[in-house]
């Protein structure tokens, strides 16, 4: 892992260190924080790394976007740091979710159990969608062995899921995993299966859809037995009863005998009360929404499909796409597919159409070496490399891959593609689409013909629209015009937020800075405490600790002007902000006042850089000459 190492040093470092890391995972392009402060994360800095694609705040996780590379940098963090086996301590959900919204934690909740196993689970369903196409196509048959050792191997994870969840559940709440992973096995115990094939000894509710056929009780009670194969609900809310029963017992218990009796204690109060009351209530739960989601389907397919297909990228980016997994998850458990949640497939290869359009009309060598591997990634479903290395960026693109999306869901929806099975991304989707009861391959050519005509319709309408000199960011031309060797240069004009002394950026002490991988630019000494706007410009980013601020003009120019090095840990002390992130403000109107003789008392270098993060879309950034500049002076020219 040698390779990684000083990635993975780096992150560490920037995300506040191994102290500021309450546990880390990983899904399959993303690094997954959990910080016990966020504002102590220099994101920046993150953002502005070779080998990391962005990085996203969102669900109560820090996230930091790697790519392909994702498990290595994670196995590499693991090896050089700390961090390695730090779980949460009992109390720690709790006190950290106090800070989340309602959405936050159910999203948190969610990718926190499902993460883990995701993997996994797309990897078994691969497998089960192969098996399915080559029964389906007659290459292998169905009655043959080689079919019934496929599909064991594909069927296995998927039917177990509740064990698997157990684990991961019981990570979430604070549990002890093999207590967790107990009662998930109690839920697919084999017996059960059978004792439900026995006599009925009566029937509750009859008549209503809650009709429950009464084969065993418990302590006289009546046990209403269901299948809980495949299931999501019943597990996860079990657990999170569970993680309340184990603390109360491991409090009334003497440590001398909390090893044994706890779990005791624990799974003999929680499994009985889960086949008699969280199991049937979770499973009816898991119906209902079903049901409602069915009956939204079915309200307009067309629809559902044209705004899942449209809106499922920008889900993605805030990690909102996890609240729609287990409704997934839930139709195919209760109806043995899901017709609703699938019509996102086409998103995807929309995305790569764009890319590709791209990588074909762009003249730009550094953009071109960006978009064909990224356009690689995503045939195979990995599309974050296409979303924030190339298409976000040029917001035009992006809104091209939505559009493309929104088509391919109604027509998922319109040929009725039906996912039977959860199962690979991108180009080995397609045989998840295929009815494994009788081995219809409808599913199949719809799935292909919609994605095809999402990736047409990327790639058609970026090769038309695209082109070099008029970038999707440049919403407006810039004005300012000057006849420079017979041309005709595009610039913008940014005053000196601060007055001081100048500093080339390659001296400043911190090298982020100084090798210009965070953008173009120049520093300032300054000479008094006060950062004013260089240009008519909206607050994009305030850090909460008022160390560094981030613009953009109203003419595109994206700039950074961080006060300081390393000044974060000062953690706001000597810091006021006179502005709100999302103000537009005035060149010249005050942004920040600071204590310059207080921050270098407490041993902290000031100087300033005053970088243009967006550069990678200019032609150049020409810098003043001088040793000393005054507020609202020229100081950079940006050249589009």
């Amino acid at each position: 892992m040698k390779k990684y190492e000083a990635l993975a040093r780096d992150i560490v470092k920037h995300v506040g260190g191994e102290e500021n890391v309450i546990s880390l995972a990983h899904c399959i392009t993303r690094l997954r924080f959990k910080l016990k402060e966020e504002n102590k994360a220099d994101t920046d800095i993150l953002k502005g790394m070779d080998g990391v694609v962005t990085v996203i705040q969102s669900g109560g996780q820090y996230q930091v976007v790697i790519g392909n590379e994702v498990g290595d940098v994670y196995d590499t963090i693991m090896e050089v740091s700390g961090i390695k086996g730090s779980m949460p301590q009992a109390g720690d959900e709790e006190d950290e979710q106090k800070d989340l919204g309602l959405v936050d934690r159910f999203i948190d909740l969610i990718s926190g159990i499902f993460t883990p196993v995701l993997s996994v689970l797309v990897a078994t369903g691969m497998i089960k969608g192969f098996t399915a196409l080559l029964t389906a196509t007659g290459i292998v048959a169905a009655k043959s062995g080689t079919a019934q050792m496929l599909n064991i191997l594909g069927d296995m994870f998927f039917y177990f899921l509740p064990i698997f969840l157990g684990l991961t559940a019981a990570r979430k709440f604070n549990m002890n995993e093999f207590t967790g992973m107990a009662v998930g096995a109690s839920l697919v115990y084999p017996t059960v299966s059978a004792i439900m094939k026995g006599d009925t000894l009566y029937t509750l509710f009859d008549g209503s859809i809650f009709h429950s056929a009464i084969h065993m009780e418990f302590l006289g009670l009546p046990v209403i037995l269901m299948n809980y194969a495949s299931s999501v609900i019943p597990i996860v809310v079990a657990l999170w009863f569970g993680s309340k029963v184990e603390r109360l017992v491991a409090k009334a218990m003497p440590t001398m005998l909390k090893n044994f009796l706890t779990p005791f204690f624990t799974i003999l109060i929680v499994v009985p009360i889960t086949f008699l009351v969280i199991g049937p209530l979770a499973t009816w739960a898991g119906q209902i929404v079903g049901a409602a989601a069915m009956a939204i389907y079915n309200v307009s397919p067309a629809i559902a499909g044209l705004f899942i297909g449209a809106f499922w990228q920008v889900f993605v980016m805030f990690g909102l796409h996890w609240g729609l997994i287990p409704i997934m998850i839930n139709n195919i458990t209760v109806y043995g597919f899901d017709p609703l949640v699938v019509t996102y497939f086409g998103c995807s290869f929309a995305q790569i159409g764009v890319v590709l359009g791209i990588f074909l009309r762009t003249k730009d060598t550094k953009l071109k070496s960006i978009s064909l591997p990224a356009f690689i990634s995503g045939i195979f479903g990995v599309t974050e490399p296409c979303i924030y290395g190339v298409t976000l960026p040029r917001k035009k693109y992006f809104i091209i891959s939505c559009i493309g999306g929104a088509i391919g869901g109604a027509l998922m929806a319109l040929l009725s593609v039906k996912l039977f099975m959860f199962g690979g991304l991108g180009i080995f989707g397609y045989p998840t689409f295929i009815d494994t009861k009788t081995g219809d391959l409808a599913g199949m050519y719809g799935g292909m013909i919609a994605s095809a005509v999402s990736f047409a319709f990327g790639l058609i309408v970026t090769a038309v629209l695209y082109k070099d000199a008029k970038p999707a960011e440049a919403a407006e031309k810039l004005t300012v015009i000057e006849e420079k060797d017979g041309r005709t240069a595009e610039r913008e004009v940014i005053k000196a937020p601060l007055a001081g002394s100048l500093v080339a950026l390659e001296d400043v002490a911190d090298e982020a800075f100084a090798t210009g991988v965070l953008g173009k630019g120049i520093a300032i000494d300054p000479s008094d405490g006060r950062v004013v706007a260089p240009a008519d410009c909206t607050v994009m980013t305030l850090f909460p600790t008022a160390h560094a601020i981030g613009l953009i003009t109203d003419k595109g120019t994206e700039i950074l002007i961080h006060i300081g090095m390393d000044t974060v840990k000062l953690e706001g002390k000597h810091f006021t902000a006179r502005v709100k992130q999302g103000e537009h403000v005035k060149a010249g109107q005050t942004l920040i006042e600071f204590d310059a003789a207080a921050i270098r008392a407490a041993g902290y270098d000031v100087t300033t850089p005053v970088l243009v993060t967006n550069t990678d879309q200019y032609m150049d950034i020409v810098t003043v000459t001088g040793q000393e500049i005054k507020e609202e002076e020229n100081l950079l020219t940006v050249i589009a």
